[in-house]
């Protein structure tokens, strides 16, 4: 028996080698969350001088792949085996090897959710298309979550492509029809859109970002128009929950931002998970 045949017929093997695969793709989940901001940083920087005309910056530029990997406090290179999976974290306790630095929880954290996203759609799509799709939508809806977490950005070099592969994958279908697709698209980016321009003719204040709007148009391109009631439902329920919450324990003022773009991942990704069960209990709760 072949490995694809194994996969076929058995949903714990599968389980199993899409858990292994997350927690690979974790790690660069990790690296694409750390540099992706600072590539853009440097962008903006390059672009900002070119405008007025100054000289460029004596900076090393930042890639994904280059300068390599390294502990930001010493700057040892990490070893291949420092970088297993959540394993080497743990190992190392959770310090550089080389100088004893704490590393932030954030990479075994990272790379433990990818892991479990993978064994999650493995689960509920098993082998096929469906499932190397929503494998793809989960990791980067976890990339975009813990971006936005740390620098309250949402990347273009993101969501855009997100919301285009959406479309693309709409002419198979996969998850949802084109018209489905089309019509989510919209709907997901003007609907966050006419939210943003009310609140900001009436207040003066911007209340989200565009990287929001784009995003749930993403969602809205993946799932269909459908799915975007309880997305909106449901992040909206859940941020202004923890909102309350983090204002009450007084760890942020009213005037501080609080990221909107890990609350539309987290939905986003039920609904693809849940999507039937999710609306069902939404037409009963609209009909009640």
């Amino acid at each position: 028996m072949t490995l694809l045949e194994g996969l076929r017929s058995s949903p714990v093997l599968l389980v199993a080698c899409a858990t292994i695969l997350g927690l690979l793709i974790g790690s660069f989940l990790n690296v694409v969350i750390l540099r992706l901001p600072r590539m853009m940083e440097q962008a903006w920087k390059r672009e900002a001088r070119e405008a007025l005309e100054l000289p460029p910056l004596d900076e090393a530029r930042v890639t994904l792949a280059h300068p390599p990997s390294c502990c930001p406090q010493c700057g040892a290179p990490i070893k291949p085996w420092h970088n297993v999976p959540v394993l080497s974290w743990l190992a190392l306790r959770g310090r550089c090897a080389s100088c004893g630095t704490r590393i932030s929880l954030q990479y075994p954290l990272v790379e433990l959710a990818a892991g479990l996203l993978a064994a999650a759609c493995a689960w509920r799509f098993g082998y096929g298309p469906q499932l190397a799709a929503a494998l793809l939508l989960s990791w980067t809806l976890l990339a975009l979550a813990v971006i936005d977490l740390r620098t309250q950005l949402l990347p273009d070099d993101l969501t855009l492509p997100l919301l285009w592969l959406g479309l693309l994958l709409a002419f198979v279908p996969v998850f949802a029809d084109l018209r489905a697709a089309v019509a989510g698209a919209m709907a997901g980016y003007l609907a966050l859109w006419s939210i943003y321009w009310l609140f900001k003719l009436t207040t003066g204040k911007e209340g989200m970002g565009y990287g929001d709007f784009k995003l749930l148009g993403a969602l809205g391109a993946w799932l269909g128009w459908q799915a975007l009631p309880a997305i909106v439902l449901l992040s909206s329920v859940v941020g202004a929950a923890v909102g309350v919450a983090l204002i009450v324990a007084r760890r942020h003022g009213r005037e501080v931002p609080i990221p909107f773009g890990p609350y539309l991942a987290a939905a986003g990704w039920l609904v693809l998970m849940f999507g039937d069960a999710l609306n069902h209990l939404y037409l009963r709760a609209v009909m009640a």
